[in-house]
């Protein structure tokens, strides 16, 4: 009589064991649910905040644009904020330092020439550009071409960049950019001191620009 009381025991224990190991399987399904869930949608929200900061950051490059431009066409305006944008990220500058730098060379005036040739935004020279226009892949037809507002600041960016690369430094990589790659080494091969007017004005209006326009 016992052993049947224990085997009825065990046969009623089965089916009690089998409804906890469902609760069980589904709670865990649940869970790895609502994980899965809170997941995608801290990912969807990081997605979002990171459109509106790239949203908020295009806004800022538009209106330094549109404060200081001379001459551009709406389409051109908001093709150059764009632009800059890209650069900016492809080089990891801060678009504010990139801006100063158009800034101090061309005061964003269309079809600059500055006395030693150098054309455009970012006042670029016809040889250097020529080689510039290879290395980002696009077809050079003569100096016109650094009218172009977007290619001129592709050129630019690419210019700068390879300066800081050239010389570990971002101060004589400006002064460079300014003076040339050839008299910055004469200079610094005779230890004889850098021009710091350019970069100093540089500096003056990325401050500038940081403290008016950063949201």
């Amino acid at each position: 009589m016992l052993m049947q009381s224990n085997k009825l025991g065990l046969f009623l224990s089965k089916p009690v064991a089998i409804f906890f190991v469902l609760i069980y399987l589904s709670q865990s399904v649940l869970i790895i649910y609502l994980v899965r869930e809170k997941f995608d949608l801290e990912k969807q929200i990081n997605f979002q905040r990171k459109r509106i900061s790239e949203l908020e950051e295009k806004l800022q490059i538009l209106q330094v644009i549109e404060d200081f431009q001379i001459g551009f066409t709406d389409d051109e305006k908001n093709e150059l904020a764009e632009v800059i944008s890209l650069e900016c990220k492809k080089y990891d500058y801060d678009p504010m330092f990139l801006m100063a730098l158009i800034l101090t060379e061309s005061s964003f005036k269309r079809g600059q020439i500055s006395s030693k040739g150098a054309r455009g935004l970012m006042q670029i020279r016809p040889f250097v550009g020529r080689s510039l226009a290879d290395k980002i892949g696009v077809e050079w037809r003569d100096s016109t071409t650094l009218f172009e507002p977007g290619l001129n600041v592709q050129m630019g960016s690419l210019h700068l960049f390879e300066m800081i690369l050239e010389f570990k430094d971002i101060r004589k990589a400006i002064i460079s950019y300014n003076l040339g790659e050839t008299a910055l080494r004469s200079r610094v091969r005779l230890n004889k001191p850098l021009p710091k007017s350019f970069l100093n004005k540089v500096v003056d209006n990325y401050n500038m620009l940081k403290e008016k326009y950063q949201i």
